[in-house]
């Protein structure tokens, strides 16, 4: 099993926690990538795959590292629709 299908397997896990460098992992892996906004941008990032034109938007998490269960709901819903989960 892969590094990338490791993470995606503990992404799916609904018991599991996942980093936001683990998440740029699976995304970059697959097309993804960062969107710089602008100066304002803040905690905001999108990132967008070149070749399905498809974006996704969220909050960088912080204090923390880990990404917030809304936020792993909604990473793993968009990743379905694009059929790399």
């Amino acid at each position: 099993m892969s590094k990338l299908e490791k993470i995606i397997a503990k992404l799916v896990n609904p018991g599991s926690i996942i980093t936001f460098q683990e998440l740029e992992y699976i995304l970059k892996k697959n097309g993804y990538r960062e969107k710089k906004t602008g100066k304002t941008s803040g905690s905001r990032v999108a990132y967008i795959n070149d070749k399905s034109n498809h974006i996704i938007r969220i909050h960088k998490p912080h204090p923390g590292n880990e990404l917030k269960k809304y936020v792993k709901n909604y990473i793993i819903t968009e990743l379905r629709k694009q059929g790399i989960v």
